[in-house]
């Protein structure tokens, strides 16, 4: 448990399944507020339900496309004027396509860019303000192990995921004297949905099941951690360890984990 949770208004993108989910009913477990942000409003609206029954704690949600900048620049700006703070912002959606560049279909590209990036600049752009006048906040972007090791028919999710990372390195360090907290969660595969868009085929969710991540424990470990200084989650240990061994020597695991590499 996190008691520094409690009474606290938490903003999640992607809130309606996988780890957005697992990540607002944490929050509620640990009394928080959640601000539930996603496309379904249906299944919005029973997450909300659920979760104010069950744990007796207010939930907002709000729908929006992330993929269409203007719906959500609207929808922000509505979040905004409708709370008296944002304690916490976490920036977990996200998706992707795997295909190999030269195959990708443009809008698969610009969703990708838009959703990854574009929509979560957004989300930080319109909290940012609001945190540094009340002198404190947490920001918490879910990224990807693709953002330091980038693999075949993932070029594009992973230059997402790498501009994930390069602003959130660069924002810990700009909101540092405001009493802004934020964190950068580096995720290898996670057991979600994610997948049926990425990988409609399921050759490579079937080839990495066995390593792949719990939603619901990737969630308590993020929520875990909100309001205390800690610069990165990095799951699993063992594909953190091997993003530290390409970066110091990327030709000679390119060429030992060609097969491993190629496996979506």
């Amino acid at each position: 448990m996190n008691p520094l949770v409690k009474n606290k208004k938490v903003l999640v993108t992607g809130a309606s399944g996988g780890i957005g989910q697992f990540i607002a009913i944490h929050i509620a477990m640990n009394g928080g507020t959640p601000i539930l942000i996603a496309r379904s409003a249906d299944k919005l609206k029973v997450i909300a339900s659920i979760l104010e029954e069950k744990f007796h704690v207010s939930c907002h949600w709000y729908q929006a496309d992330l993929s269409k900048e203007e719906e959500w620049k609207a929808v922000s700006d509505r979040i905004i004027a409708e709370h008296d703070r944002i304690d916490a912002l976490v920036n977990n959606a996200g998706l992707g396509v795997f295909d190999y560049f030269a195959h990708s279909k443009w809008e698969d590209i610009n969703r990708m860019i838009q959703v990854n990036i574009t929509a979560l600049l957004r989300a930080t752009y319109q909290v940012v303000p609001h945190m540094i006048a009340h002198g404190n906040g947490h920001i918490v972007n879910i990224a990807s192990q693709s953002g330091k090791m980038a693999t075949p028919k993932s070029a594009v999710y992973a230059a997402t995921k790498h501009a994930v990372l390069g602003f959130t390195n660069a924002l810990r360090m700009e909101m540092a004297h405001h009493g802004i907290r934020v964190t950068g969660v580096n995720l290898g595969p996670v057991r979600t949905n994610f997948f049926a868009q990425a990988d409609p085929s399921g050759d490579y969710q079937r080839a990495v099941e066995p390593w792949m991540l719990d939603a619901n424990q990737v969630a308590r470990r993020i929520v875990n951690q909100l309001f205390k200084d800690k610069r990165e989650i990095n799951l699993p240990a063992w594909m953190e360890a091997g993003s530290k061994l390409h970066y110091q020597f990327p030709g000679l695991t390119e060429k030992m984990l060609h097969k491993q590499f190629n496996k979506k």
